[in-house]
């Protein structure tokens, strides 16, 4: 039997690593302002070698933690598009395009232009979260995710190409999250813990794709450039991946509909508040991958219609 696929926490692990590999990254302002190819090379080996260190090392990792007390077998695929109402495979397009920002990041850092650094960073988002699907594909306990991969190249071409096209990021993915009680009835699945839960518990994640007033706008517009409007996705009643079991360790589990949810809720970008303060700067960069609670608008699949006055 296939088992549940968590790769929700070894992909945040990835990202996790590469956060702290940039740190000195986030601190500068965009180094790439002009556009021009000043290559620095001693801060390219830099993003280089860390880059190489931190997939060499995930893989790695991976395969003691994950896959060595699993047999190996010849490359496969499983099909699991119908898992959790699809929300997981946001949550991979989310995962890669937010790799392709911080990848930009190092790569403009290092002095490359904006076109190479777009190129490599979107490479980077893609071919980071692939190490996932490869090493799955060859365990008898997962099987490499056709959907995954689609998703994973979505996330990255959305980045590819607004980066290419606009010289920023009009869209963004971005991720939300709040508890729900479904992980008292399936810890094993959903979380023992809230910490565990932000990574499993798809009932309370929200993936939301946020768009930038301001950048749509003329040139000469006042309007502020850090609003945003966002719209987002999610979903509730999930106790099992495919469907709700009617029990988990001999206990009955309540039957709840699954259902899917939308959003439309203001947004604020964070990497385009301008400040002086580096630590401030750093600190809006890393957590922008983030969508700042606000009041928002729900309605589900049923038709039933929510306002909240901040939506985590």
């Amino acid at each position: 039997m296939i088992m549940f696929r968590i790769i929700d926490l070894r992909s945040l692990i990835f990202i996790f690593l590469l956060i702290i590999s940039l740190f000195p990254v986030f601190g500068q302002k965009n180094a790439d302002t002009s556009f021009k190819n000043t290559v620095d090379k001693k801060k390219l080996n830099t993003v280089v070698i860390t880059g190489s260190t931190i997939c060499l090392g995930f893989a790695t990792g991976l395969y003691f933690v994950w896959y060595k007390d699993y047999p190996q077998s010849s490359f496969h695929f499983i099909n699991d598009n119908g898992e959790w109402l699809q929300i997981d495979k946001i949550g991979h397009a989310t995962t890669a395009y937010q790799m392709g920002m911080y990848g930009y990041d190092a790569f403009t850092w290092a002095g490359l232009n904006n076109t190479k650094s777009t190129i490599y960073a979107g490479i980077f988002g893609f071919a980071g979260l692939s190490i996932i699907e490869i090493m799955d594909g060859f365990s008898t306990g997962w099987g490499a995710s056709s959907g995954d991969l689609v998703a994973n190249f979505l996330g990255s071409s959305l980045f590819v190409s607004q980066q290419l096209l606009w010289k920023e990021q009009r869209l963004s993915l971005k991720y939300s999250f709040h508890s729900t009680d479904y992980s008292y009835y399936r810890p094993d699945l959903l979380g023992k813990n809230y910490i565990q839960s932000t990574i499993k518990d798809y009932n309370g994640a929200t993936y939301w794709l946020s768009a930038n007033i301001q950048s749509f706008l003329p040139d000469d517009s006042n309007f502020p450039k850090w609003i945003n409007v966002a719209v987002g996705y999610g979903g509730d009643g999930m106790t099992g991946a495919n469907s709700n079991p009617l029990e988990y360790n001999g206990v009955p589990l309540p039957q709840t509909d699954r259902v899917r949810q939308f959003y439309l809720s203001p947004d604020i970008d964070l990497r385009r508040i301008s400040t002086n303060n580096k630590a401030l700067r750093t600190t809006l960069k890393i957590i922008s991958f983030i969508k700042i609670p606000l009041p928002t608008l729900e309605i589900d699949e049923n038709g039933k219609v929510r306002f909240y006055p901040l939506y985590f």
